[in-house]
């Protein structure tokens, strides 16, 4: 037999986790290079939607999964300031009905743990810490990673996972231009037995305003309540998520939004904010034998919740294009496969802002029925992202 080609990954995050995971599964000899010191994931929650959770639990990660995440009882939007609910669309058990899976939110180092344990059974020592990339080298029959230490290795393909500033997309296709959305987000983890008893909610909330909206779910079986509050402002411009903030400056941004979202404010140990912007869809994403996955190519505003999601699918569906063909050809199927589907939901995700940002939101009868006319569209808009089946779309 003719043995398998080998791979390197730069990036050990959940997409360059989950395509080690598929690859080892299907008997790749897989490298995956960290830049960081330690394996983990900053403090903040994930959606994981059911096309997610499908792809995952086909790696046969579905009960450590389980474990840890917290399955939402209903999903609810409302109005920033009276604090109105649209009726939800469907609940846990419709979306489950629909598409075999339901939608989860984790902590998302409890979820890279489950993907770091699950390649180390595989092949234990394929991640590498401090392992920062400093770039490559490729022939016709090879490819040579370079190491800011020093360090070289050889493989027959490179996979980008190095995220929103990666190196393998610098060197391929020269730095991205971004531009600045004009909107800030700030995002914090707080333990549900501190909050009130009103601001504990069981359901996925999506609370819209006039120049913001927050997004509110519990995380770590229940026990934490991750939120994420969108504001409109162009007075910083720092795309970091490690960014400190203060209580001071997020109720300040939030001024007159409701009660439950000032108690959530609170109890906010550390607030973090990071600036949003909006980058180019790539038309390309591979060379040779070098490819991109997740952020390092379709990095995507957090508007539909999708970003982690298309990093996933992306891992699954390159490792089933390299186990069908010969790694250049691979390469290029997986590119035309994956660059329609994530242009969409980019431009999906950067769509939504102005509906969840909307003026009629100003006024308390047009905000009810701008909202009830979102929640009775989310059935069928969101098809077409939830019901995707990265394990048997024809390859």
């Amino acid at each position: 037999m003719t043995a398998k080609p080998t791979i390197l990954i730069a990036g050990a995050g959940l997409g360059g986790l989950t395509a080690a995971i598929a690859l080892a599964q299907s008997g790749f000899k897989v490298q995956v290079f960290e830049q960081a010191q330690q394996l983990g994931e900053i403090g903040a929650g994930v959606r994981i939607h059911p096309n997610g959770f499908r792809a995952l639990a086909g790696l046969g990660l579905k009960e450590a999964i389980l474990k840890d995440c917290y399955t939402p009882k209903c999903r609810e939007i409302r109005v920033w300031n009276t604090g109105y609910c649209a009726s939800a669309p469907f609940s846990v058990d419709a979306v489950v009905s629909r598409y075999g899976y339901p939608g989860i939110a984790m902590h998302r180092a409890d979820l890279h743990a489950v993907l770091v344990n699950a390649l180390e059974a595989l092949q234990p020592g394929a991640v590498q810490v401090s392992s920062k990339v400093a770039g490559f080298e490729q022939t016709n029959d090879g490819v040579q990673l370079s190491l800011a230490d020093g360090r070289r290795y050889k493989a027959d393909v490179l996979v980008g996972a190095d995220g929103l500033h990666s190196v393998i997309r610098k060197q391929l296709f020269g730095a991205s231009k971004a531009e600045f959305t004009g909107t800030i987000s700030w995002r914090g983890i707080i333990p549900v037995d501190s909050l009130p008893e009103g601001a504990r909610t069981f359901c996925g909330q999506g609370w819209m305003g006039l120049n913001g909206h927050w997004v509110v779910y519990r995380i770590r079986r229940g026990e934490l309540i991750n939120i994420v509050g969108h504001i409109d402002r162009d007075d910083w411009q720092v795309e970091s998520w490690t960014e400190l903030g203060t209580t001071e400056e997020m109720q300040a941004d939030f001024k007159g939004w409701h009660p439950h979202i000032q108690a959530l404010i609170r109890n906010i140990d550390k607030p973090y904010k990071w600036a949003l912007f909006l980058h180019p869809t790539m038309p390309q994403w591979t060379e040779g034998r070098v490819t991109l996955l997740g952020d390092a190519c379709h990095p995507t505003l957090p508007y539909l919740g999708a970003g982690a999601n298309m990093a996933i699918e992306d891992g699954v569906i390159l490792a089933r294009c390299l186990d069908r063909y010969d790694p250049i050809t691979a390469l290029k199927r997986y590119e035309e496969l994956r660059i329609p589907r994530t242009t969409q939901i980019v431009n999906a995700s950067a769509a939504n802002r102005s509906r969840y940002h909307h003026p009629d939101l100003g006024d308390p009868d047009k905000a009810r029925i701008h909202i009830d006319r979102i929640a009775s569209n989310l059935n069928d808009s969101d098809a077409w992202v939830y019901g995707y089946d990265a394990a048997t779309v024809p390859i």
